[in-house]
């Protein structure tokens, strides 16, 4: 049956997901042997380039693996693989539409400033550089689920911020401006908000949060944006493998 792609992620993402889905409802196993390029791309209607992309991600998600001369084949790790593994990159709003949330935002401060010492040294910035800092809620039918702040080198952003709807997706603006992230390195840690956050922004019954602080990367390796995200501990849950 044809499967043309119809999501609002990116395409070699969504892609990775489909195949995925394919090898888990097709019983395919260990050892099995994935259809070729070409019955992908006719199933998908897609095209090859967007398919050797999320190929390359399947195989670095260890899900497939490649015997030149052969082709591609299911891995043993695919037996393992879990439910919104934590390593996998991905927006926040496709990691909330995911979990069957519909959220929207809600933009409590915008600024730019001078970086602490902590955000100058993770998105690697000269003593006169700025950065946009960014903070809001996500909202799911108007309860607080996350609670975000992202600092953004100023250069990446040049228009004026008023002019900007932050509202929306962060990752699509980046996009915009040809600096999209690709990748992070992150930390993770059980706790409260921060007293003040709770206090200014009348968020008392937030609970327990898993706190994310990474930092994001463009195709080229450089850091284009540090993120400290708060999910509520009652809203979410993540899970990993080990190898």
């Amino acid at each position: 049956m044809d499967e043309p792609i119809r999501d609002p992620r990116t395409l070699a993402i969504r892609l990775r997901d489909r195949i995925a889905e394919l090898i888990r409802d097709e019983g395919l196993k260990p050892g099995d042997k994935l259809p070729t390029e070409a019955q992908l791309t006719d199933r998908f209607k897609i095209s090859r380039p967007a398919l050797r992309e999320a190929l390359k991600l399947l195989e670095q998600d260890d899900i497939i693996y490649v015997t030149h001369g052969r082709g591609r084949f299911v891995s043993a790790m695919s037996a393992v693989q879990v439910e919104r593994p934590i390593t996998v990159f991905e927006s926040v709003t496709d990691m909330t539409r995911h979990y069957g949330y519909s959220t929207s935002n809600k933009v409590l401060s915008i600024s730019e400033e001078a970086p602490d010492k902590i955000v100058r040294e993770r998105l690697r910035l000269g003593p006169k550089d700025r950065v946009i800092r960014l903070e809001r809620l996500r909202l799911q039918n108007d309860v607080p689920i996350l609670y975000c702040v992202d600092f953004i080198p100023r250069g990446l952003i040049p228009a004026k911020l008023y002019d900007i709807d932050w509202s929306g997706s962060l990752l699509d603006l980046m996009e915009q401006n040809r600096q999209r992230p690709r990748m992070s390195a992150a930390t993770v840690s059980a706790v409260m908000l921060p007293e003040d956050v709770i206090e200014r922004n009348d968020l008392r019954d937030f609970g327990p949060a898993l706190k994310i602080v990474e930092t994001c990367f463009n195709a080229a390796g450089e850091p284009v944006n540090h993120a400290v995200d708060y999910h509520r501990g009652s809203h979410f849950s993540f899970s990993l493998v080990r190898k």
